[in-house]
Order: structure tokens, then sequence, then C-alpha cells
């Protein structure tokens, strides 16, 4: 079982000591399997964040932390894949379930729009009732209702569902999606890539070969991806060790992954919160992020959020490898359903940049900077 504690009821506070000059690997070697695993468990907190963020300022020299204005209005949550940690999706035929309409889609993203987003998440439940033309009638018609917003559709087990749906390849789903002029990919439904425990916890789901597999030829297509790691469950730490080994293979094949992005596990709501029912300590997302900007060498980029854990640890997280904070989520219903309801604004968020002693800057979905930064 992965390490797991009181949340607490009172912020942690941490100050990281000053980086050393020197790298924390020389040049040229890697983290094994091994090495990065007692990073993970053993290396003492206050030492494992000096290490992360010597790498991540080595790669990043400037004190700028970006973050994104986005909306996540999840367009269905019908879904029939039954994912135990999964308290948002509902079964066709249920009084709370629905599917929007392109056109009502479109009027929620042009509202978050008008509200400053320049992203729209789109990902949403396994729902057998909607087929490749209606995702392409989805970004149709945000497009016409939005210009300019950038529109970062489905998650690699959307497009391997899609393209059973379909009876077509997934890498024919891939193009025809890139033809619409999409060039990013949420990584969302990777929870675990150790297929013993994914088979505990997502059964119906994408495999881990298929989830590799999608995001590989999304890569070769064109498409830049994120990566994400779902812990504080039925995992071991060791587990969490082989799913960033397993992102770390395929970014050295490939290149397109942009940025790494863990979460814990919210157990409200859902069936595996029976059994797992607390929430993993703040303080092991500090060492999640500290060990993926370690291992992760060649990932650019490293996110912490305010949003899927805390904001003490998404600030702690900026002072232990992480360069990113994530989006402000103007609209979110997933994690809504287990409970977590964290509210922030743009003020809020970078303030918190600020606090950890940074400099907050704007970006868009492919880590660009926009305009100047904000002092």
């Amino acid at each position: 079982m992965a390490d797991r504690g009181s949340t607490g009821r009172h912020p942690i506070v941490f100050q990281a000591p000053p980086s050393p000059t020197s790298p924390p690997v020389p040049i040229g070697k890697r983290y094994g399997w091994r090495a990065a695993l007692e990073l993970l468990q053993k290396v003492p907190l206050g030492e494992l964040m000096r290490r992360a963020h010597a790498a991540r300022m080595a790669r990043f020299p400037a004190d700028q932390v970006s973050y994104v204005l986005d909306t996540n209005p999840n367009y269905t949550n019908i879904c029939e894949t039954g994912c135990t940690f999964c308290a948002f999706c509902r079964t066709s035929g249920h009084p709370q379930a629905y599917t929007l309409t392109p056109a009502e889609l479109a009027r929620r993203v042009r509202r978050a729009e008008r509200a400053g987003a320049t992203t729209v998440l789109l990902q949403g439940g396994h729902n057998p009732a909607l087929g490749l033309q209606d995702w392409l009638a989805y970004i149709r018609a945000i497009r016409e209702a939005c210009p300019t917003m950038h529109i970062h559709p489905f998650s690699p087990s959307e497009y391997v569902f899609m393209a059973q749906r379909e009876k077509m390849s997934v890498a024919a789903i891939l193009r025809r999606i890139y033809d619409q002029g999409i060039r990013t990919i949420p990584g969302g439904g990777a929870e675990i890539l150790v297929e013993g425990v994914r088979n505990r916890i997502a059964p119906r789901k994408a495999s881990v070969a298929q989830w590799l597999a999608t995001t590989q030829t999304a890569h070769q297509i064109g498409f830049q991806t994120t990566a994400t790691l779902m812990y504080g469950h039925l995992e071991t730490d060791a587990d969490i060790i082989t799913h960033l080994m397993e992102l770390r293979r395929l970014q050295d094949r490939t290149g397109g992954f942009s940025s790494f992005i863990p979460w814990s596990f919210k157990p409200g709501g859902s069936v595996l919160g029976r059994e797992v029912a607390l929430a993993a300590h703040p303080a092991k997302y500090v060492r999640v992020i500290a060990t993926a900007r370690l291992v992760l060498d060649n990932f650019p980029h490293i996110q912490s959020s305010w949003f899927s854990e805390t904001p003490s640890a998404g600030e702690l997280g900026l002072l232990a490898g992480a360069d990113d904070f994530g989006g402000i989520l103007m609209e979110e219903h997933v994690l809504k359903q287990a409970g977590h309801t964290p509210s922030v604004t743009l003020e809020h968020v970078t303030a918190m940049i600020r606090r950890a002693g940074f400099t907050p800057v704007q970006r868009n979905s492919h880590y660009v900077l926009l305009g100047q930064s904000q002092r």
C-alpha cells in the first residue's frame, strides 16, 4: 500500500534549503529504478526538495512559474467503464446523467472565454452513444464560437474507446482530430501504469499497453501531450516508480510529452473510497513532485497543482522541482463530485506563486509564456 496518513488540519510550513551550485546527478547519468525508489521513500524531504529544486533551476534559471487560464466543462458524464475511483460518471438513464449538445458546450466555453480563459480541456466519460462525428461537432462548435480558444481534447483512454466504437484504428481517429487543427492532448486516463493495480481500479479502461501505444502514436503524428499519475489508492511506492520509468522510456523514444501532472486519489463518493478512506498526506504529494523532477529528466515541465491538492501542498511543490502551477479552472466537475471543491481567483493563484518566491507568468497549452511576467 502507498504511504498514507492524516490529511491534517494545519498547512505544512517548510522552507527548502538553498540550492547547491552543483547538479544533483552527474551529467550523463540518470536515476535507475532502485535509486528512484530510494528518493521517494528514504531521502529526507528537505534534501529531496533541495535536489529537485536545483534540477529545476538548472533547467529554468529564471524565477518564473507559469499558469494557464482554462476551463473543463466535461461534455458528458455518461460512462460504461465503471472505474472504482470515479465519483463523476453516471450510467445512461441515471437521473443525473447528461450529454451536452455542441451548442451547449460552445456556450459554456464562450462564458469562460469572456472571463479570460484561453484553453478548454475537453474530456468526458466513455459514452457509447457518442461517435467520432459528435467529437468533431464539439470541436467545430467551439471553434466557431471562440476562434482563438485553444482546444485541448480527449485523453488517450477516450481515443481507445472511440476507436473500438467506430471500428477504426486509434491512429485513424487521432489523424481525424489532428486534421481539425488540434495539436495537444491531455494525458488523462494514465492513472497508474501497472497492470495489476490497474486491473483492480479500472479493469474496463484502456490497458497500460494501450495507453502507452496511443500516446506514442499521438506523438508520432505530431501531437504534444501531458502525462498524469493518480496515486494514493492501491498502488505501492514501487508502482509509482514503475509508472515514472514507463513515461521516461516513452519520452526517450518520442519527445512528445510537455509536462508531468500528478494528483492524489480523492476517496469521497467513489466505490474505491470504501476501501481507501483516507486521502494521501500532502507531504506525499511533495515527495512525488520532487522525485518526478529528478527521475523524469527528459520532461521539460513538472506541474504542481493548488487545485488537485491543497494550496499549501501546491506551493511546496514549487519549491520541490515544479515550474508550473497548472490551470485556474473556471468550470470543473470530476473532482467536485468527489467532494474536492477548492476555488481561487487569478489573484489568489498569483499571490501563492509569489509567496513561494517566484514570479507568476501566464502561458498557453504549448507552455509558451504570454506577454510579460506579472510583478
